[in-house]
This record gives C-alpha cells, structure tokens and sequence, in this order.
C-alpha cells in the first residue's frame, strides 16, 4: 500500500508532522494504518500539542481509505443486496436451483463439476437453453466439441434449424 509520505502533495494535513506521529505508532504506510487501533490514535493524538491538526489529518487518512473502497456491508446486507438487485436465471431443474440458491447469478461464473456421465454436460445445455429463452445471452464453452444444436433446440421446444442459426 501507500507510504503515508506519497500522499503529502495531495493531501497537506499529512504533512511531515503528522507522518513523525504515526512513525511514532509504527504507522509507515496506509496498510499500517488501516491495521492500527482508530481509537488509541485518536487518544494519543489528543495528548500532544498539535491534537487538532493530528485529529484532522487522522480524519483525512480516513476519508482517503473510504473513498477508495464500497461500502462496508455485513453478512446480511450483502444476502439483501443480492436478494434484490442480482438477477437469478433457472437452470430449468428446481433441485438445481434449490442446491445453488434460487439459480445463475447474472455476472457470475459458475463451475460444475463432476465424475464422467454424471449429467454435467445435460445440466449445462438445460441451464443454457432456459436462460436463452429469456433473449439472455449465453456463452457455452465446449472443450469436448460435444455441442449439439438438436439437443439445445430439444430443451428449447423449438427446431434445430432456428438454434443452428444463431450460434
């Protein structure tokens, strides 16, 4: 991470003074800042004659980290935010979609993994005709060169012909 002396230019309140106070605490880099305790900072800054300006070069630092990074979420805002703003595609199986979660997250990749003639590729092909049904893009990668147009045309209910054409 950043040395604390690269963002002077930038940032006046982290001036040499301020960087002699975290040196004081081990403080060097903005990595070491962010793993120091806020509030001893706070506490021992208080204790010095420059207290304010050490408080406001603290808050800066502070502000720097928070406009560099989302958010902070817990655990159940993060469930929320993807309850409401992810949208979850079918595999075409409920059991499926029940063991993932509800289904594909739109914009994630999801591996699936399994002994030989276990089904993977039949899953695959199912999930991606049901998310194609949607006029959702699909990208199918074959390392087997096992694709079929007449199996996805199958799963779609539609003729192999209007598949083969849009591959």
């Amino acid at each position: 991470m950043a040395p604390l002396n690269s963002l002077e230019k930038e940032y006046p309140l982290i001036d040499s003074n301020f960087q002699i106070f975290c040196a004081s605490h081990a403080i060097y880099s903005v990595e070491d800042f962010l793993l120091h305790d806020i509030d001893a900072l706070f506490t021992s800054a208080t204790n010095r004659s420059s207290s304010q300006k050490l408080n406001q070069g603290i808050h800066q630092l502070l502000s720097i980290i928070d406009a560099l990074h989302p958010p902070l979420l817990n655990g159940l805002q993060l469930v929320e935010d993807a309850r409401q703003n992810k949208h979850v595609f079918s595999t075409g199986c409920q059991g499926i979609d029940a063991l993932i979660g509800g289904g594909l997250r739109v914009g994630q990749l999801t591996e699936l993994v399994g002994p030989s003639s276990s089904g993977k590729t039949q899953v695959c092909l199912m999930s991606a005709s049901t998310v194609a049904k949607h006029n959702c893009s699909v990208i199918y990668l074959d390392t087997g060169n096992s694709f079929s147009p007449q199996r996805v045309a199958h799963f779609i209910g539609q003729s192999s012909d209007y598949v083969s054409g849009n591959q």
